[in-house]
């Protein structure tokens, strides 16, 4: 059996759902693909100051997952640039999500000024701004971009998922990605993004959804079944 470890950045807290949710949605994933799976929790100040590869190097992908604001932004943003720029199996769901924009808008696209509004109410590029209405434990239609890498895992053109976010990717700055290889691969029904996903990358998804709730009535994910299956496949 293929032993992977995957490491959780964020700053655990026992009573959010999501919590809750995703090692045991790592667990259904793992055991419907003949993996064993191990989880560890990385408090995003661990990473404030430390070089992304002392802490990550040991693992086989990363999850950064839901309740931002986080202990530090910048630990958070340093995971997920670590994932990128290294080819490491990487899922970001709702904070993990809105914080894959932004390092890639800051990083890659050189907007330096892009922000969180949630956390920087003046930001001058508020690429993650409030949502017109909150989506708290709402659930939602979705649709999938054509032949997007997302669509492809799910084996279908549309889905419906909860959410339990305030903010997201603002759909006006969308065109600053426009030939880039990040791309948003999932809309709702008004157009707004709820999912990104990197070109040239072996799996790189965010959603503004939160598809680890599945696991709290039993059902494998399509999505997370397909990053489990994604780390016990990357070379080592």
């Amino acid at each position: 059996m293929t032993n992977i470890r995957i490491a959780l950045i964020g700053d655990f807290n026992a009573v959010v759902t999501a919590h809750q949710a995703i090692p045991l949605a790592i667990e259904l994933a793992a055991t419907a693909n003949g993996v064993d799976a191990a989880v560890e929790w990385i408090h995003t100040s661990t990473l404030a100051n430390a070089v992304p590869q002392t802490v990550l190097g040991g693992f086989d992908a990363i999850w950064c997952v839901p309740a931002s604001p986080y202990a530090s932004m910048g630990g958070a943003l340093g995971a997920i640039g670590y994932a990128r720029e290294n080819g490491i199996p990487f899922l970001g769901t709702c904070g993990g999500y809105q914080h894959a924009v932004l390092e890639f808008a800051r990083n890659v696209l050189g907007l330096a000024d892009a922000d969180n509004a949630e956390v920087n109410p003046g930001a001058a590029l508020p690429l993650i701004a409030p949502l017109v209405c909150a989506l708290i434990d709402q659930g939602g239609d979705i649709e999938f971009g054509d032949q997007s890498r997302i669509a492809q895992y799910y084996g279908r053109s549309s889905a419906t998922e909860t959410y339990r976010c305030s903010y997201g990717f603002a759909r006006q700055y969308v065109p600053l990605f426009a030939d880039s290889d990040m791309v948003v691969s999932a809309w709702d029904g008004d157009g707004d993004p709820r999912a990104v996903e990197l070109r040239n990358h072996p799996f790189f998804i965010g959603t503004a959804f939160q598809p680890e709730r599945s696991a709290l009535k039993g059902d494998t994910h399509p999505l997370i079944s397909a990053f489990v299956t994604a780390a016990a496949q990357r070379e080592k």
